[in-house]
């Protein structure tokens, strides 16, 4: 008989971290911990308030309601938990690290510590100074790939991107954008046309989500590729995917498992773009390293071939000890 638990939990981030949604100085996290026998799986449902489809008031009676029904079938309970895509990737993870060792959610040559995942170099918005300080460390640190976040002061922010571009040029530098949804329409189309003169890999959710109509015609006729992000929270079912894929037709999506439902969401995701010609990456969305440690793990056994978007949990000033580690841009697990 399977018994559970939950925990909240409040990571700081060591400095305020920037988007064009606001300025970041917590970020609220939740644990589900599941025993069976002598055995315990730990998972982390990673609420992201303001962003999350599940942020809502009845978020933790909804973790009780799980935590009393945690013997039921899990298609059940993922049916019940479908407006919850964190709970459910939370359940995910304390379900696969049940049957595991310590810190051990799917086995692979990763975990081994045989092979690693190239990741792409994340800057977050600030002022000019401190974005290129980010820029520098990332390039001492030999990333091949790096991603800005844009959209609080283009001007600016395209001219750091100019100067990166005019000392690293594509071979030599994959650039990516996340726009957070910060343009309108026709500024996204100003900004699609120059950041296709700078050779960018592509943007992030240019505009807002929700507007198909514009998202349609921006991918139809960008230079630089667009990548759907917020544009897939919310989405539950596999025929409204099917649905949004087939109306936007973006260039590529990405998946952040706590806010897609988990890895069957993402599953279904993949299975959907793929058979729509549709290229995609992983992203994690500032868990905890617990919940950073599964997600690398279900990536790696994806085998995407580009650069992931996994942090490395360096932001918060109290996050917990992690197998993973860098070295340069690739991501290794070491126990």
């Amino acid at each position: 008989m399977k018994t559970a638990k939950f925990q909240p939990y409040i990571l700081n981030f060591k400095r305020p971290s920037g988007t064009s949604r606001g300025v970041l100085n917590i970020k609220e996290t939740y644990f589900i911990e599941i025993s069976e026998d002598d055995k315990n799986g730990i998972g982390e449902c990673s609420l992201f308030r303001g962003l999350s489809y599940d942020d809502v008031p009845d978020y933790e009676a909804k973790l009780e309601w799980l935590c009393h029904h945690i013997d039921e079938d899990f298609d059940f309970l993922k049916n019940e938990l479908k407006h919850f895509p964190s709970i459910v990737l939370g359940l995910e993870q304390a379900l696969a690290n049940l049957d595991q060792e310590k810190n051990i959610y799917f086995p692979s040559a990763f975990t081994q510590g045989k092979d690693a995942i190239k990741i792409n170099g994340l800057i977050w918005m600030g002022n000019a100074d401190y974005m290129k300080s980010q820029i520098e460390e990332k390039l001492e640190n030999n990333f091949s790939c790096i991603k800005l976040k844009i959209g609080v002061d283009w001007d600016s922010e395209k001219e750091i991107i100019k100067s990166l571009r005019k000392k690293f040029p594509k071979d030599q530098m994959e650039l990516r954008v996340d726009a957070n949804g910060a343009f309108s329409t026709e500024k996204a189309k100003v900004v699609l046309e120059e950041l296709s003169e700078l050779e960018i890999h592509s943007i992030e959710q240019p505009i807002k989500a929700g507007k198909w109509e514009d998202m349609a015609e921006l991918c139809k006729r960008t230079p630089t590729p667009i990548a759907l992000d917020e544009e897939l929270i919310g989405i539950l079912d596999s025929e409204s995917k099917r649905e949004l894929l087939n109306a936007i037709k973006p260039q590529y999506i990405i998946l952040k498992p706590s806010l897609v439902g988990g890895f069957s969401g993402c599953d279904e995701w993949i299975a959907l773009a793929e058979n729509n010609d549709i290229k995609w990456w992983i992203t994690s969305a500032l868990e905890s390293n617990i919940g950073l440690n599964a997600i690398a793990q279900y990536t790696y056994n994806k085998k995407s071939p580009m650069p992931q978007g996994l942090g490395t949990g360096s932001l918060f000033t109290n996050n917990f000890p992690s197998p993973l580690f860098l070295k340069g841009e690739n991501l290794w697990f070491g126990n």
